[in-house]
């Protein structure tokens, strides 16, 4: 069956399948009838009122303690949990809190004895922090967390804080008769000082009043003279701006004539533009269509020109290679006909060379006749002596003869020797 508990108490769980005993701190849990077993601790804060009477100081005096503390059984730590439930289960809240009292009480009496009443009674808050911090350590292995800890009151039976009451009242109310007469003191000597400041600050009044109306009228006077100026200057800069007015309108007026005189320049720009154009379309135009067709015949005719030379050139070259090819075949047929010559030369020899001279005899004739066609007539003369002109023929006859074989060795290449040896 199910168990619940509130955040202020604890659960712990033993038996079957419970070990460790489970503890669950505000919460609940399933637990078994009869093999399981629930228990419940609080975890409600304790406060206790923790009373030391006649405890001994250090210096032997007794004096009675009483102290508030604040502690719980700390929930939230397992461990210190485990260790509050092995020492406290069972038990009701006011035996645990006895059981805490009683253990704050000791720490409370042996702190007391390690301190003087003037430590404790001045320093409270040492003393407090001193049993807090010791309690704690000791506390904290029961489970316990101390949660405050507050010094409530001191007192004792011997009337010794009262003694040492009296002494700081007397030091006191000492102080306070010493204060009261230094008061006294310093009043008077402060009201002197204030007389003295008193008069030295009418005197200083007194000064600062001629010093302020000397330059009172120091400042009036350059105030003066510097309203004067400023009033001259103003008359001075009102007829400047003035001039500086009529400069101004003066100067408008020059711009209003140079804009017209620029925009009559504009329209006579536009005018003479009119004109041009209407001169370029009537006149320089028609004057540049006719140069342009002139320009284009003179091109036309200088390119027919060029054709016609290159034409021409192109002419003169084809007959020179024609006439070079002429040469050139006529070249070769006679070298292949002196081939075929030399040939039949080789083979007919005498026959060939008999051939030869019979061919060239015609040009032999020519060459033998060349002197006496060049004589326009031949005038024979007989003095009765017809034997001396006979002579005289018959020598140019016989010169000529002579002459025959070197014309035919000349033409022929075969002198008449060897082919008349030749041909017998």
């Amino acid at each position: 069956m199910f168990y619940t508990c509130g955040p202020n108490e604890a659960m712990v769980v033993s038996g079957f399948c419970r070990s460790p005993p489970v503890m669950i701190a505000g919460g609940r849990v399933f637990v078994i009838p009869c093999v399981q077993q629930i228990q419940r601790i609080a975890l409600n804060t304790l406060t206790l009122n923790v009373k030391s009477d006649k405890v001994y100081t250090r210096r032997g005096v007794p004096i009675s303690v009483t102290g508030i503390a604040q502690m719980k059984i700390q929930g939230q730590n397992k461990q210190m949990l485990a260790a509050a439930c092995q020492m406290f289960m069972g038990k009701s809240e006011a035996e645990i809190a006895q059981i805490a009292l009683e253990t704050l009480e000791g720490h409370q009496r042996a702190i007391i004895a390690h301190l003087t009443v003037e430590e404790i009674y001045k320093d409270r808050k040492k003393f407090s922090e001193q049993v807090f911090k010791v309690a704690s350590s000791d506390l904290v292995n029961m489970g316990i967390s101390v949660v405050s800890y507050t010094l409530k009151d001191v007192h004792d039976d011997q009337d010794y804080l009262h003694s040492l009451g009296k002494a700081r009242t007397a030091q006191v109310q000492k102080d306070a008769r010493i204060g009261e007469a230094q008061n006294k003191r310093d009043a008077v000597i402060r009201e002197a000082h204030a007389m003295q400041e008193k008069i030295s600050a009418q005197y200083k009044n007194e000064i600062d009043m001629a010093k302020a109306q000397r330059d009172y009228e120091l400042k009036k006077a350059a105030y003066d003279v510097e309203v004067n100026t400023k009033k001259a200057e103003s008359e001075m800069a009102y007829q400047l701006q003035v001039a500086k007015t009529k400069q101004r309108i003066e100067e408008e007026k020059m711009q209003v004539q140079v804009v017209e005189r620029t925009q009559q320049i504009m329209l006579q720009e536009q005018e003479i533009t009119r004109r041009e154009k209407e001169l370029e379309a009537k006149v320089k135009k028609p004057a540049d269509a006719e140069r342009y067709r002139l320009e284009k015949l003179a091109e036309a005719q200088r390119l027919k020109l060029i054709m016609e030379a290159e034409g021409e050139a192109e002419s003169i070259r084809v007959k020179g290679e024609a006439e070079a090819f002429a040469v050139e075949a006529k070249g070769r047929a006679e070298a292949e006909q002196m081939a075929k010559k030399a040939e039949a030369f080789q083979e007919y020899k005498d026959g060939a060379m008999l051939d030869m001279l019979l061919e060239k005899l015609p040009l032999m004739a020519e060459e033998i006749s060349k002197p006496l066609c060049k004589a326009n007539k031949v005038t024979m003369v007989s003095s009765g002596g017809g034997e001396v002109g006979a002579a005289k023929l018959s020598g140019e006859v016989l010169d000529i003869m002579t002459r025959l074989p070197d014309a035919v060795e000349k033409l022929t290449g075969v002198s008449i020797s060897q082919v008349t040896s030749r041909t017998g």
